[in-house]
């Protein structure tokens, strides 16, 4: 074959992906960076004009994230922003402790040399990315945030079950919204690279027992630390 040929078989574009998806993908980031803030009303008009999407995929953007817990359809057909509370960060954190560290205690047994090699790439990515951040109050970005969602994901993705996944995915979603509001009133830096380092190390030695228990741990601080934001945020409006 023509090298001129063979050229132009290896830059065929990369595909768009489709309009929902696009909507939904900017919705998502939005949400979770806190653009729309808790309890805020989506409307489709506005929604329209800000991202420039016909109704249509808009509206089944807006129904996955539903799905996804991300927000909430109210009575009138219409869309809002999940509230953030105690209670809901409560639940979400019972419901992570149940269903991920079994995912991760079933992708340890049966993972195979593939799996452990993404798990160390994830990891040494959101290291990398860690290392540059600085030491004073930082609001962690997208960058962050996507390695450090591909890096947990990786942790479970040998699970077996698919449903067990994409439930761990979908609640580590809802609790990654609450990680970027407290984010945002932070006031000492929160690296946490020599916990994905632990759990990484454990992991890969097979060790369930310890890797399950320092995923609890990991879960339960992620809480610990919002919660105290949130008291913050509720006596600063009470006596501000």
């Amino acid at each position: 074959m023509h090298k001129i040929e063979i050229m132009y078989e290896k830059e065929q574009p990369t595909r768009t992906p489709p309009l929902v998806d696009q909507a939904f993908a900017q919705l998502r980031r939005d949400v979770l960076g806190g653009t729309y803030g808790a309890g805020a009303k989506l409307k489709l008009d506005e929604l329209q004009t800000a991202y420039g999407f016909s109704s249509s995929p808009l509206r089944e953007a807006l129904s996955r994230l539903a799905q996804e817990g991300l927000i909430r359809a109210d009575e009138r057909r219409g869309f809002r922003v999940a509230a953030i509370s105690a209670a809901d960060l409560a639940d979400i954190t019972r419901m992570r402790v149940m269903l991920d560290v079994q995912a991760l205690r079933e992708s340890i047994a049966h993972g195979d040399d593939a799996w452990e090699a993404a798990v160390v790439g994830a990891f040494h990515r959101l290291e990398k990315v860690e290392a540059r951040l600085g030491d004073g109050p930082v609001v962690l970005d997208e960058g962050w945030t996507d390695l450090h969602t591909a890096y947990h994901m990786a942790l479970i993705s040998a699970c077996p079950s698919e449903r067990l996944r994409t439930w761990s995915a979908s609640l580590f979603d809802q609790a990654e919204r609450y990680r970027r509001y407290s984010a945002r009133f932070r006031k000492t830096s929160r690296r946490k690279s020599n916990e994905h380092r632990k759990l990484m190390d454990a992991t890969l030695r097979r060790d369930a027992d310890t890797a399950s228990a320092l995923l609890e741990e990991h879960i339960l601080s992620t809480e610990r630390n919002v919660l105290a934001v949130l008291d913050q945020v509720e006596h600063r409006q009470q006596t501000g």
